[in-house]
């Protein structure tokens, strides 16, 4: 693979936190170079040494075109009846841009107990057009009394770690490159080229994590993600009509209480009344019992009538 090409396939990929000498230390791929193979991976690690500086220092137009990922968020207030017509309307301004300017990712509406009910709409646009287009999503609110309650911009530079992560894989191209030389040559062992296969796949493995992960960061720089969420049963009428709505909307919960109250105390106080009534009245049973038994003894020990 000539330079060219490593540095074309580098402008594609991200690469891991691991250098040229990181790679060599690691698995014992530095066994894989003895006499002039070694001298000639130093003067190799030398130069992508210096291909990572050179390519850290280069770039002045990354640092005045900071690559820098933005994230839009948007909030309505409107009617319960409205959300879904106008979270449509949103997705539409959307899809007629098409594929390449604004896609939508993910979209939910749903209907909750009395008025209030909500939607999101998440959709990444153009980061070249995309507060332009926060702002025609405010303007087509205005036809059902949709209210902008809350909106912020929040930004990531990325510019650091895409020039970090490009300069780092192409030390990792260049080590794939001169391993894959000592497979073509046969150079040494069998112990020697099993490990250089070894290292390939090891290289070949971390390249794409990085390719995949670079891919994403520049995704994010060129499309913005913006997040539009619907809201409704907030809107308060008035100070005097609220404690009222507030009431009723309670009353059901309180009446449930209640009830809940009353069976808990039927099924917790019937069977200990029972018991207690119950009790009572074997107690006073025995008491007259007694009582009568008191009388007779007492009337059979009284002394005869003199007269008699």
């Amino acid at each position: 693979m000539s330079a060219d090409v490593a540095v074309e396939a580098a402008a594609e990929a991200p690469s891991n936190e691991f250098g040229f000498m990181e790679a060599r230390e690691e698995g014992g791929i530095s066994n894989l170079f003895t006499g002039d193979d070694e001298a000639a991976a130093d003067a190799m690690e030398a130069g992508a040494d210096d291909a990572s500086q050179s390519t850290a220092v280069e770039p002045d137009a990354a640092v005045a075109a900071p690559q820098i990922a933005y994230r839009y968020e948007m909030g309505f207030r409107l009617a319960a009846g409205a959300i879904k017509p106008l979270q449509e309307r949103h997705a539409d301004m959307c899809e007629a841009r098409g594929p390449n300017v604004c896609r939508i990712i993910s979209m939910r509406q749903a209907d909750s107990d009395g008025d209030y009910a909500y939607g999101n709409l998440r959709i990444a646009v153009a980061a070249n057009i995309a507060r332009d287009f926060s702002k025609e999503l405010e303007s087509s609110s205005g036809s059902v009394d949709a209210e902008l309650v809350s909106s912020s911009i929040e930004g990531e530079d990325l510019s650091k770690a895409i020039v970090d992560t490009e300069a780092k894989l192409r030390a990792r191209t260049l080590l794939r490159d001169r391993l894959m030389e000592v497979l073509r040559t046969r150079k040494g062992t069998v112990a020697e080229l099993v490990e250089a296969e070894r290292g390939v796949a090891q290289v070949n493995q971390e390249i794409d994590q990085a390719r995949s992960w670079l891919n994403e960061m520049r995704g994010r720089v060129a499309f913005s993600q913006m997040a539009i969420s619907y809201e409704s049963g907030a809107r308060s009428s008035g100070s005097f009509s609220e404690p009222i709505r507030s009431a009723w909307n309670s009353l059901g919960s309180i009446l449930g209480s209640m009830i809940a109250f009353l069976m808990l105390a039927f099924t917790v106080l019937l069977p200990i009344g029972i018991l207690v009534y119950v009790g009572v009245r074997v107690w006073r049973w025995m008491r007259r019992n007694s009582s009568i038994g008191s009388s007779q003894a007492v009337e059979e020990n009284a002394p005869g009538d003199p007269a008699g």
